[in-house]
This record gives C-alpha cells, sequence and structure tokens, in this order.
C-alpha cells in the first residue's frame, strides 16, 4: 500500500509544521509520502529531511487554484491512495488506517473523517447537494444558527459532498473522475468532484469515530474577492450539467436519503 498526501500552503507554513508534527508523531508503520506546495513565496521553520517519512516541496513559479494544485500533486507521483488535506488540520492520532479500512467497503470511492473544532464540537463539513435556496437559507440562518445536514452517530454516514477540508481517494477512483474540475479557482470544487463521484457510481463515506481537528481562521471570508469567487464558483455549478443530473435524481430516495 502507497499513500500520496497533498497539502497547499497559501503562507501557511506554521500551520504545515504542526500537521507534519502530528503526522511524525502519530503516523507510522506504512508508507506515505508528503507533498507539499507552496502556493506563494514563503520561508519554511523546518527541513524536508526532519521527518520520517518522504517530504517533496513544490513551489509554484506563480498561484493556481485548489484544484490545479491537488491535480499537479496527484500526478506527480502514483500510488494506491491519494489524500487532500487543508495545512490548517490536526491530528489527535493516526485518521488514515481507519479511513483506509473503509475503501475496502463495496462501493466507497471517498472516506472522509468527522470534523471537529478547537472545543472538539462537530463541524457541518458534510452536506446535502447544495442548491441556491439551501445558501440562501443557510446564509439568512447565520453560522451561529446552523445545524448539521447529517447526524454524526457512532455509525459511518453517506452524506451527498465533504468538505475538501480533508478527502481520501483509491487513487484508480481520482483518476476516473479527472480529479477535480480546475474550472473552480476556489470553492465548489469539492462539491463538483464529489457530484460527479456519485453520479459514476460510488458512495461517499464519513467515520464519525476517526475524528481531525480543523484550527479555522476565517479570516477571508470578511474579504470581497473570496465573496466574489464563491459567487463566481456558485453560478458555475448551478449552470453545469454535473448539477442538473444530480438535480434530476434529488427525488429518488436512494439518491438523497433527506429530500430534494
Amino acid at each position: 500500500m502507497s499513500l500520496l498526501i497533498s497539502v497547499v500552503s497559501h503562507g501557511q507554513a506554521s500551520l504545515v509544521r504542526r500537521l507534519l508534527e502530528d503526522m511524525e508523531a502519530h503516523c507510522r508503520g506504512y508508507a506515505f509520502h508528503v507533498l507539499l506546495t507552496l502556493n506563494r513565496e514563503e520561508s519554511l521553520p523546518f527541513r524536508e529531511k526532519d521527518f520520517h517519512f518522504p517530504l517533496e516541496v513544490l513551489k509554484n513559479p506563480k498561484p493556481k487554484g485548489f484544484g490545479a494544485n491537488h491535480n499537479s500533486a496527484f500526478h506527480r507521483r502514483a500510488s494506491d491512495f491519494f489524500a487532500v488535506l487543508n495545512p490548517d488540520l490536526r491530528f489527535p492520532g493516526d485518521p488514515f488506517p481507519p479511513l483506509l479500512g473503509r475503501l475496502k467497503e463495496a462501493g466507497v470511492g471517498l472516506a472522509a473523517p468527522l470534523i471537529v473544532n478547537e472545543k472538539e464540537e462537530a463541524e457541518d463539513s458534510a452536506r446535502l447537494l447544495p442548491t441556491p435556496w439551501r445558501i440562501l437559507v443557510r446564509t439568512c440562518r447565520g453560522r451561529a444558527g446552523r445545524k448539521g445536514d447529517y447526524p454524526t452517530g457512532d455509525g459511518p454516514v453517506h452524506p451527498d459532498w465533504v468538505a475538501g477540508m480533508f478527502m481520501l481517494f483509491p487513487s484508480p477512483v481520482f483518476a476516473r473522475l479527472g480529479g477535480f474540475d480546475e474550472r473552480y479557482y476556489l470553492y465548489f470544487e469539492d462539491v463538483d468532484l464529489c457530484t460527479r463521484l456519485r453520479l459514476a457510481g460510488y458512495q461517499i463515506l464519513l467515520d464519525p469515530a476517526v475524528a481531525v481537528v480543523h484550527q479555522a481562521r476565517r479570516e477571508s471570508h470578511k474579504k470581497p474577492t473570496y465573496l466574489a469567487r464563491h459567487v463566481h464558483s456558485g453560478l458555475l455549478f448551478f449552470s453545469s450539467a454535473v448539477f442538473w443530473k444530480a438535480w434530476r435524481k434529488g427525488g429518488r430516495k436512494e439518491w438523497i436519503g433527506h429530500g430534494p
């Protein structure tokens, strides 16, 4: 078994260092390779040889989008499994062995852990297929009034999509889907990929028994540039054939268990 882990930094070297230190402390007993892409110029407070696992650092001559960076990482090295991670994650334990085990279950094409905040509260990283109406309702409710689309108990959950902060794929599945659609520079690339995965007949599995911590800062949410990108990506997704194919399946219980 070989595992390729892709992490992209946007001037987040201190967060990356803590994530790599968690891997150093908890992730042992199997082969994995970490490919860190620096999307902008920054100095690193660590060296590639500081860890027991192979670490390769790439520097982009100019910034790329979320999907383009991870697609490039995927094509750089052959692997049996491919993981997409945000740099602002922390590992209280090793999440990979149980999630890799979940990928052996019939029909599962993507496995993800439960995402919790620093207070160990579950974040709503697993959601129903977005629609303009659902987004409007979420926006009106505000962050404090939102509830998760899926209850997380002891058993696995099969959501419509999971946030791109932690995604684990069998590499042949990621290759079959063509990776992320690079037309999405930022936002909705995870929604699009998850939707295409389900349209191809695979399931998404979130294992609530496996948790990782998200150290969200959310400063970007206040910047007009990011809002504009969010709106642009939303319009791109809602006008796409992928969305309309999924929407037409939306009334079927086996497609969206929580209703259209």
